[in-house]
C-alpha cells in the first residue's frame, strides 16, 4: 500500500484547490521541482502530479514544471491532465514518466484507452473523478451519465496498472476519503485502486490498514500534507508495519 504525495501544477507553481474549484487554488511552493525532492527527501516512493491547466484545457501546459520534476526526483512519477492521444502519452513516458493517467479520455475514448495499454503496458493508469457517484470529465467541469463502477468496468482485463478514484466533493477539503465509495469499487473490478479526495488525517492513513482497505493499492494525499496535518515520517512507519505484516 503506497501513500502518494500529491503535486498539483497551475501556472507552473504547486497549489491545492477546493472542490476543483480553480479561483480557490492556494500556492504552496512555486518551485516543484524543489518540492518532489522535498518528498522523495521525506521517505515518499512515488509522486502524483495533475497538470491542472491541462485537464482543463484538454492539452499539457505545465510541461516544463513536469520535466523539471522527472529531473528533481528518482521516484517514479504518474501524471494526468489533458493527456488526450497516443501520441502524447508516447512522448511523455519517453520524457521519463512511469505512468500516464486518463481521465476525461477514458470516458470519451475508451477504446484509446485500451489501445494505449496495449501499446505501453503497466504504464496506463485511468482517473476516474466523481461527484454525487457520477463521472465528471474535462477537469470536473462537465458530469457525465456513467457511473464510477460502470466506468471502471469497461477496462477489465484491458492491462490498466491502476484507477485513481477522486471523490470530488472531498478533495481539498479534508473532509476524509469517501471509503465506502472507494472500497466497493475496489470490490466491484480486479484492477488495483487508489484512493484520493479528502485524506485529512493519520487516523485516515491508519483507517487504510484495515482489513477491508487491504485491498486498495494505496492513496493520495496533497492538502493535508502541505498543511502539516499528517507528519509524513509517522504516515510512513504505520503503512510500512500494515505492509509488512500483511
Amino acid at each position: 500500500m503506497i501513500l502518494f504525495p500529491a503535486i498539483d501544477l497551475k501556472d507552473g507553481k504547486c497549489v491545492r484547490l477546493k472542490l476543483g474549484d480553480m479561483d480557490t487554488a492556494t500556492i504552496y511552493n512555486e518551485d516543484p521541482a524543489a518540492q518532489a525532492k522535498a518528498f522523495e527527501d521525506q521517505g515518499f516512493s512515488w509522486l502524483h502530479v495533475v497538470d491542472l491547466n491541462g485537464a482543463f484545457e484538454g492539452r499539457s501546459v505545465n510541461g516544463a514544471a513536469v520535466g523539471a520534476i522527472l529531473k528533481a526526483t528518482k521516484n517514479p512519477v504518474q501524471l494526468g491532465g489533458g493527456i488526450r492521444s497516443l501520441d502524447q502519452i508516447e512522448d511523455w513516458l519517453d520524457r521519463g514518466l512511469a505512468r500516464v493517467i486518463l481521465g476525461t479520455v477514458a470516458v470519451r475514448e475508451p477504446e484509446l484507452v485500451r489501445q494505449a495499454c496495449k501499446q505501453f503496458p503497466g504504464k496506463v493508469a485511468v482517473g476516474i473523478d466523481a461527484r454525487g457517484g457520477k463521472v465528471a470529465v474535462e477537469g470536473w467541469a462537465e458530469a457525465s451519465s456513467l457511473s464510477v463502477v460502470e466506468l471502471a468496468k469497461k477496462f477489465e482485463g484491458a492491462g490498466v496498472a491502476a484507477i485513481i478514484y477522486t471523490d470530488i466533493d472531498r478533495d481539498g477539503v479534508l473532509s476524509g476519503i469517501n471509503w465506502q465509495s472507494t472500497i466497493a469499487l475496489a470490490e466491484a473490478v480486479s484492477i488495483p485502486v487508489i484512493a484520493s479526495g479528502g485524506l485529512a488525517s493519520l487516523d485516515d492513513i491508519r483507517r487504510m490498514t484495515r482489513p477491508d482497505a487491504r485491498k486498495l493499492a494505496g492513496a493520495i494525499s496533497g492538502r493535508a500534507l502541505y498543511d502539516g496535518r499528517i507528519d509524513p515520517a509517522e504516515a510512513l512507519a504505520i503503512l510500512h508495519e500494515a505492509n509488512t505484516d500483511n
